[in-house]
């Protein structure tokens, strides 16, 4: 358990001056994937590329997690053409095959980085802050500081992490409520002593309308991925159940809504592994109709249910402590044991 700061001074003073450049140097250190550009010499026409592009899928990578029957979706694309497809990107990929345990360690060692949250107190719990290739939730009641902990992170992301293996990046912020606001990101920059223009830059900002076109955002998401080389090293979702909640009603519609919302947390945890870019999700509590009758001290629950709690790789609980203080648990935790 740990605590971290109040709403409004959640983040932590930093020594960095100005926001990183991220040159042309830059970006061909940190690409990690293989467009599907490359597939042409092997034996796929440019068509049959721009229609992969325009279903989402823009690395090699990218083709080879995706399921054979959902590129078969795509018009045009047979059974034979999708296999001829997914033999090509086998040449050019190695992801299905086998390695030991230290080159697994060696990999990650190599492309996997830290985004310090702003909180030097959640960081410890975190172990070093949050992590790439990999998803974050954090969920919590109204007014526990959730949102402003993704204001913070809009801006922490773009500097580096004190490691050294974290040199800052751009940032996606998809907004499921409306919550977003850029003016509470100009007193975190003065914080941070960045320049508030140069951060607002690094920030593409969407609004999801409803939980389909939250879905298809990711497709939209996986070009300007592509399109910006790699520097984009942070995606915030907030809040990742709102719009589910809103257009899935009633346990008649809960195994849609949960099908809907596995499908989404799959695509997107695929893309984070692509693009080696961290994600961070805020989530709803709702009340637990049977925790009063087990004695349970405090019966609400994130929203999500099993779907959610498996996806993530780190879960934090906020609550609201004493006066204007923030209780900060990770129930869930990948990197570290339990019981911190």
């Amino acid at each position: 358990m740990g605590r971290t700061k109040t709403a409004e001074e959640v983040v932590t003073q930093a020594e960095v001056a100005e926001v990183p450049q991220l040159g042309d140097d830059q970006e061909e250190e940190v690409i990690l994937f293989t467009d599907i550009a490359e597939l042409q010499p092997v034996g796929i026409s440019a068509a049959e590329i721009q229609k992969l592009r325009e279903f989402g899928k823009t690395t090699v990578r990218g083709i080879l997690q995706t399921h054979s029957k959902e590129l078969m979706k795509i018009k045009g694309f047979s059974e034979a053409k999708v296999d001829k497809i997914k033999l090509a990107a086998g040449k050019l990929c190695d992801a299905g095959a086998f390695k030991n345990a230290r080159s697994e360690l060696d990999r990650r060692g190599k492309e996997v980085f830290a985004i310090a949250t702003g909180s030097s107190e959640l960081d410890k719990l975190l172990g070093c802050g949050l992590e790439s290739q990999g998803m974050c939730e954090i969920h919590g009641e109204w007014r526990t500081g959730k949102t402003q902990i993704c204001h913070t992170m809009c801006i922490t992301a773009q500097l580096p992490h004190e490691s050294g293996n974290y040199s800052g990046g751009r940032v996606v912020y998809i907004d499921t409520e409306g919550t977003f606001r850029p003016d509470r990101l100009e007193p975190i920059c003065a914080r941070f002593n960045l320049d508030y223009d140069a951060a607002m830059d690094n920030i593409f900002f969407i609004r999801a309308l409803n939980s389909e076109h939250q879905s298809k955002l990711l497709v939209e998401m996986a070009g300007l991925l592509n399109e910006q080389r790699g520097i984009i090293k942070l995606v915030i979702v907030d809040s990742i159940m709102a719009l589910f909640r809103v257009d899935f009603k009633g346990r008649g519609e809960l195994q849609a809504r949960q099908m809907a919302l596995g499908q989404f947390l799959h695509q997107l945890h695929q893309l984070s592994e692509e693009y080696n870019f961290a994600v961070l999700m805020t989530n709803q509590m709702t009340s637990d109709p049977g925790g009063g009758m087990t004695f349970v001290a405090d019966p609400k629950k994130p929203v999500g249910g099993h779907v959610l709690a498996h996806a993530v790789q780190t879960r934090i609980s906020v609550k609201k402590g004493s006066g204007s203080d923030r209780i900060a648990q990770v129930p869930k935790i990948e990197l570290l044991c339990e019981s911190i």
